[in-house]
């Protein structure tokens, strides 16, 4: 952590470093400096979880009077939590539904929902959009029938509620195709990842930013999971990441936003592995 928030400091302090000599001539330019204090609650996506947490330790840098509170929960608590005033700020990983009013959204930056096995699987190296959906829905059964070895898919996905299964059943699976029901459910990308870490047979899907070395990213449509191709819009599956709030914000929470939308943060968000919105 401490690397992010070295080169987040750097970046978001150079326009100050001007007036370095400026202070040490006149103390009395300090009575110009903002100063905020108390405490920010966040609630809700385990897939903006862990970013948000970089975030609100290099806020606390800037500003050590502040704490910014993170939690998780998956996106249908951070929409409830929000709603609810029991936070100032929820984080959601889909787009709100019909029913999900009353609370501003601000894009904190955009992902990938990556389909991964285990690595140990390397006859299967790509599916299409609609073979992924098959398997999910149970019209695939066997890895044969996707060009690897003859053995029982196992299913895995997050629970009811998340937002990184509401994204992929939007953006993958389509209003009348539902997750099959002997699905094995985690209830966080970190918990899935593991999951399917120690289960050589197993399906999954998590958040771009949780891939490493312990599980393996499927193309899609012959398109690699990477950052660089989500970018670009040729990745298929896309979804965004949100705060939310609801009502006007406070002038603490305001800020911790606005620090969160900086084109220096936006680049932190990239080398995280995450799509910056800028």
């Amino acid at each position: 952590m401490l690397p992010v928030t070295a080169v987040m400091l750097l970046a978001l302090g150079v326009a100050g470093c001007s007036n370095d000599d400026e202070a040490d001539n006149n103390d009395n330019n300090n009575d110009n400096t903002p100063t905020l204090s108390g405490t920010i609650n966040e609630a809700g996506s385990t897939t903006v979880q862990p970013l948000a947490e970089k975030l609100a330790a290099a806020f606390k840098v800037l500003y050590p009077n502040v704490n910014v509170v993170i939690g998780g929960g998956g996106s249908s608590v951070g929409v409830k939590s929000a709603t609810d005033g029991t936070v100032e700020i929820g984080a959601v990983s889909r787009e709100l539904k019909d029913t999900e009013t009353g609370l501003t959204k601000y894009l904190l930056a955009k992902d990938g929902i990556a389909i991964v096995v285990h690595p140990d699987n390397t006859a299967v190296a790509n599916l299409t959009v609609d073979q992924v959906r098959d398997i999910f829905s149970g019209v695939i059964t066997n890895w044969s029938q996707v060009g690897g070895p003859d053995k029982a898919i196992h299913v895995m996905a997050r629970e009811e509620g998340s937002g990184t299964r509401t994204a992929f059943e939007e953006l993958v699976m389509g209003e009348d195709v539902r997750i099959v029901a002997n699905a094995v459910l985690q209830n966080s990308n970190g918990a899935l990842k593991t999951a399917l870490a120690g289960d050589k047979d197993a399906i999954g899907f998590i958040s771009f930013g949780y891939i490493d070395s312990s599980v393996k990213a499927l193309s899609i449509n012959g398109i690699a999971a990477t950052s660089e191709n989500g970018k670009n819009g040729t990745y298929p599956i896309i979804r965004p990441l949100y705060f939310l709030t609801k009502g006007t914000p406070s002038e603490l929470v305001q800020a911790f936003l606005d620090y969160c939308m900086s084109d220096a943060v936006q680049q932190i968000i990239t080398e995280e592995g995450y799509l910056s919105v800028n």
